[in-house]
């Protein structure tokens, strides 16, 4: 029974394993999934959702970047970087603001051979999504993230007394 059920389960499994993306894969998904875009394998730029997105990857350390400006960092007013880190925990779910160059960023990292068509989607529509709810609701999706499932802030958030506790030895320390 076993060496019918193993060549079977091998000719399962390589049928739905798909292979590793590259900047060949990833360019052809670009141009399928994008008005306007230009660049070369590993650095394009592209327009989608309304946004300048820029796509940058390195097949050598196996890592992809999606990201689009949001405005000017000096332009920043009181609050708003305080919100940035907030949201990046709890409402920005797979983008993230970030700070580069002199500017606000909105920004989706992954690694390049385990992407997958969808999740590349998904991402750009991330990053667009993040950088469109700047100075509102600062949120990439509409799911907001709520750890442990709890249902009212006081169970999410962590008590001052919580915080202020020292953690309890573990055995044999």
């Amino acid at each position: 029974m076993l060496r019918i059920l193993f060549p079977l389960l091998l000719l399962l499994s390589s049928t739905f394993t798909f292979g590793q993306m590259n900047n060949e894969t990833l360019g052809k998904i670009i141009s399928q999934e994008v008005l306007e875009a230009e660049g070369r394998l590993g650095n394009w730029q592209a327009l989608y959702g309304g946004r300048l997105l820029y796509i940058i990857t390195d097949e050598n350390a196996d890592r992809m970047r999606i990201f689009t400006p949001v405005l000017e960092q000096d332009k920043l007013e009181d609050g708003q970087l305080e919100k940035m880190l907030e949201a990046n925990f709890h409402a920005a779910l797979d983008a993230k603001y970030s700070l580069y160059e002199g500017l606000v960023i909105s920004v989706y990292t992954h690694p390049l051979g385990a992407l997958q068509k969808d999740q590349f989607i998904d991402a750009m529509q991330q990053v667009v999504n993040l950088a469109d709810t700047f100075g509102g609701s600062y949120s990439s999706t509409s799911v907001i993230f709520n750890p442990g499932g709890a249902d009212s802030e006081s169970e999410t958030e962590p008590s001052e007394k919580k915080l202020n506790q020292k953690p309890a030895k573990q055995k044999g320390t």
